[in-house]
């Protein structure tokens, strides 16, 4: 395992377990007077390798959500005189919290930043499943097409159908937005909590429709999963990843939805039960799937990859430059903010202040223990 050091005078030692995109996140360490180390392989390290790193003086880790950081490691981070652990992530599914608040550690997260560029990712994964687009795209490649021909790979139309999303939060009501007022879409969606803004904003185009004459959408949020399961022509799936959400999309509920429906998944993979979808989608040839997350990340189910009627990208939702390098900022903005001593900022829907290149302020952007460990607020 090698590692690149950035200003080594620094009195503060910080641990990033990847390279990350971009150069603001560094400069955000550096100007706290971070001395950093970052890993430079592709690998995924273990935990050993991390303790190993983190050795008898650290000040503060970035990681990521391929690590399992529970008692092992926060036990060995507050060993160092550890003070912060940044997850380059919005999600911290792979962290155990209840650890990190036993060792006194703040936890970071990348929140925000994620919303369009995710959602963004679930419509593409949407229309290249409705449209076929991977299956006409290698048969092109292989030089298959001989002429027009009216039932070549015929797809399903979106436009007026119904969209349904499990999980309406931030990303799910970006996503919600874009398939609803893009193509006219009704919709359905099943969460915990009411989405107040969502369903104004619903309303309100709802409305906009009818005054230019057009028929406007419907929407509504149903009691239970398999409600909008059994409703709905594309499914989205935004929820978070907890024992309750453990394969969410089993055997039965799949079988739940229409046979010519989409199931889109770009949250976390083993909210689907991977083998049961393997099974239906071989059972059910006019059933599609888009998949950027996957059960055993990074490996596959044993058949996805031959099943045509199957999308899949490699954890690629968040992939834009702007994105992953904002999401680089917050965490180096976590991280310097608790070594600096700041409080912590309050409104997580209004992260934009610390991507925009110059001095951040002077909070942690976003600390998801911040009430357990009772850590002030941003007085700035």
């Amino acid at each position: 395992m090698s590692w690149e050091t950035h200003n080594s005078s620094g009195s503060k030692r910080i641990v990033v377990t990847k390279q990350l995109p971009g150069d603001h996140w560094l400069k955000v360490l550096t100007d706290a007077d971070c001395k950093v180390e970052v890993g430079t392989s592709t690998d995924i390290l273990s935990v050993d390798e991390i303790k190993s790193k983190i050795g008898d003086q650290c000040d503060g880790v970035i990681g990521q959500l391929t690590e399992r950081w529970d008692d092992e490691l926060f036990s060995a981070l507050k060993a160092a005189g550890g003070k912060v652990y940044a997850n380059y992530a919005v999600g911290y599914n792979n962290v155990n919290v209840d650890d990190a608040n036993k060792h006194g550690i703040p936890v970071g997260n990348t929140p925000g930043v994620l919303t369009e560029t995710t959602a963004e990712m679930a419509v593409s994964l949407t229309f290249s499943a409705a449209r076929r687009v991977v299956e006409a795209d290698e048969f092109m490649r292989a030089r298959q097409y001989k002429g027009w021909l009216p039932t070549l790979y015929l797809g399903e139309l979106m436009t007026g159908k119904t969209v349904g999303v499990i999980g309406a939060g931030r990303i799910g009501a970006a996503y919600a937005k874009m398939m609803v007022e893009g193509y006219k879409m009704n919709f359905l969606y099943y969460d915990l909590y009411e989405n107040k803004g969502l369903e104004d904003y619903l309303t309100a185009y709802g409305e906009f429709l009818k005054s230019q004459g057009q028929e406007p959408i419907t929407w509504g949020r149903c009691d239970s999963v398999e409600d909008v399961l059994r409703q709905s022509d594309v499914v989205s799936l935004h929820p978070l990843l907890d024992e309750t959400t453990h394969h969410l999309m089993n055997e039965e509920r799949l079988n739940m939805m229409k046979p010519n429906a989409i199931l889109v998944n770009a949250s976390r993979g083993p909210v689907i039960d991977e083998v049961a979808l393997v099974n239906h989608l071989n059972k059910n040839p006019d059933f599609r799937t888009g998949l950027d997350v996957f059960e055993d990340e990074p490996a596959m189910k044993p058949g996805l990859e031959k099943c045509p009627n199957a999308v899949i990208v490699p954890h690629i939702a968040s992939a834009t430059i702007w994105t992953r390098s904002g999401m680089a900022s917050l965490a180096a903005g976590n991280v310097a903010g608790v070594l600096n001593g700041y409080g912590c900022w309050q409104d997580q829907d209004d992260i934009l202040a610390f991507l925009e290149g110059g001095d951040a302020p002077k909070a942690a952007p976003s600390i998801v223990n911040r009430d357990e460990l009772s850590l002030p607020a941003f007085s700035g």
